[in-house]
């Protein structure tokens, strides 16, 4: 083989795997299925963060944390039993992924909103942001969290 063959085997073997997973039918069902649990937890986590930020005049980073966080706990339990079924893991040990995960995209999250709040407004910032960081949290949770 030559050295030009070598180099293009890995990109082809990166295609064909992310070509199969892009095929799958059941990674696009998961996707749904994230997405529907993802809308009810963005439902949840708006509706906790505008409590917090119109009705408590809590500090919008701080609404947005607290807001996460219920919606994450929701998130988890509903993905567990129903988008990620098959591939239970141990209770604590996959809800400790899931949480990491959840910790960075709430890190980026905040980050988005931070950037954004001063140009659109606190709510339309926050659903902008998690608009923003949802594929980061698929993937996450997939590959790590929920792994087979």
């Amino acid at each position: 083989m030559s050295s030009s063959e070598l180099s293009r085997q890995p990109r082809s073997v990166e295609r064909s795997r992310a070509g199969q997973a892009l095929r799958a039918r059941h990674n696009w069902e998961q996707l749904l299925k994230f997405s529907v649990v993802g809308a009810s937890g963005t439902a949840v986590n708006f509706a906790v963060y505008s409590t917090l930020v119109k009705g408590a005049d809590v500090h919008y980073l701080l609404a947005a944390t607290i807001s996460f966080l219920v919606a994450v706990t929701s998130n988890y339990l509903l993905n567990r039993h129903w988008t990620f079924r098959g591939m239970r893991g141990h209770f604590a040990y996959q809800g400790l992924r899931f949480f990491v995960v959840s910790t960075i995209v709430l890190g980026l999250n905040l980050l988005v909103l931070h950037l954004l709040v001063g140009s659109l407004g606190k709510l339309a910032a926050q659903a902008v942001a998690i608009a923003a960081v949802m594929p980061v949290n698929f993937l996450g949770n997939k590959l790590w969290s929920f792994r087979g």
